[in-house]
């Protein structure tokens, strides 16, 4: 059975993993700047406040996991009033011990394992927004083991430490994701928790090249064709064939990067019948012909 939310993790390639402890204690507050890259973390121990931009603020408590896939800015403190100090990611030095926030001796009020990773494509922005902006899993054991490993692994310089790093990151990711699908935004994930969508969407990652007809999803779903737009587009975010759109052009671009595949094959694989009705169609999606497309992926 083909697995959408597996496929999405697969083309954004995580890699290069940071870890950093992080601790803090009495009266203290950072504000981090937008940072663009996956983050995450997990509460070793004690509690405090994340306030992400643009979502509630949250209360993070012993073993709780949090995962940010595009890292918009964010405050994180401890429960008295401060004045966040700044701080921007993408400019500071990486810290190569823990990083101590708040009063500076004696023992902490909240202990934390942080880190980020990148997602090696260039299509990011299309399969980030299919995620949650802000991913929090309460009691998350088996995403605090997972955490360690990473750590660990990180930490070490051993044969085959970023291919192992990959790997769990990405096992990270989906039991992440899997952990908030039934209360997730409009997004792929909400899709994927509603059993008759993810039926629909299961058929067209299975075969993006058929010609899909809302009539054939909507009957895949077991709903009228108005009430499969309907609860896909509320679900989703976005209309049916425009997600299959999407998912397509996904897939072309990383066969145009990664792969010695002529044209008229891509075109195939993705759904239309000749190159040049391929090409108009990814020009007007991407904004530049495939093509061109391929040979700066190849140069970058």
């Amino acid at each position: 059975m083909i697995d959408p939310l597996s496929e999405i993790i697969t083309l954004l390639r995580p890699r290069t993993v940071f870890t950093k402890g992080i601790s803090g204690a009495g009266r203290w507050a950072v504000r981090y700047s937008d940072f663009g890259h996956p983050s995450f973390c997990t509460v070793i121990e004690g509690s405090c406040r994340l306030a992400v931009d643009g979502q509630e603020p949250i209360t993070l408590e012993a073993g709780d996991f949090v995962l940010l896939p595009s890292t918009p800015g964010f405050i994180i403190s401890g429960f008295e009033p401060a004045t966040p100090a700044f701080i921007d990611p993408k400019t500071a030095p990486a810290p190569t011990d823990e990083v101590r926030h708040g009063r500076p001796d004696g023992e902490p009020d909240v202990r934390l394992l942080g880190g980020y990773f990148i997602f090696d494509s260039r299509d990011v922005g299309l399969l980030v927004s299919m995620l949650p902006t802000l991913v929090h899993v309460r009691g998350a054991a088996r995403l605090s083991t997972l955490m360690r490993l990473v750590a660990e692994e990180a930490d070490e310089q051993r044969t085959g430490r970023d291919l192992v790093l990959s790997r769990l990151v990405e096992v990270m990711l989906v039991e992440a994701l899997r952990s908030v699908q039934g209360d997730a935004p409009p997004g792929l994930l909400r899709g994927l928790g509603d059993a008759r969508l993810a039926a629909a969407i299961r058929l067209m990652h299975g075969d993006p090249a058929r010609a899909w007809t809302m009539i054939e999803l909507a009957k895949a779903a077991a709903l009228s064709r108005s009430a499969f737009f309907e609860r896909f587009t509320r679900a989703v975010g976005v209309p049916p064939m425009e997600y299959l759109l999407g998912w397509r052009m996904a897939i072309a671009k990383d066969l145009l990067r990664s792969h010695d595949v002529a044209l008229a094959d891509v075109a195939e694989r993705v759904g239309y019948r000749s190159a040049s009705t391929f090409s108009t169609a990814f020009s007007r999606h991407v904004g530049q012909p495939p093509g061109r497309y391929a040979r700066v992926a190849m140069v970058s």
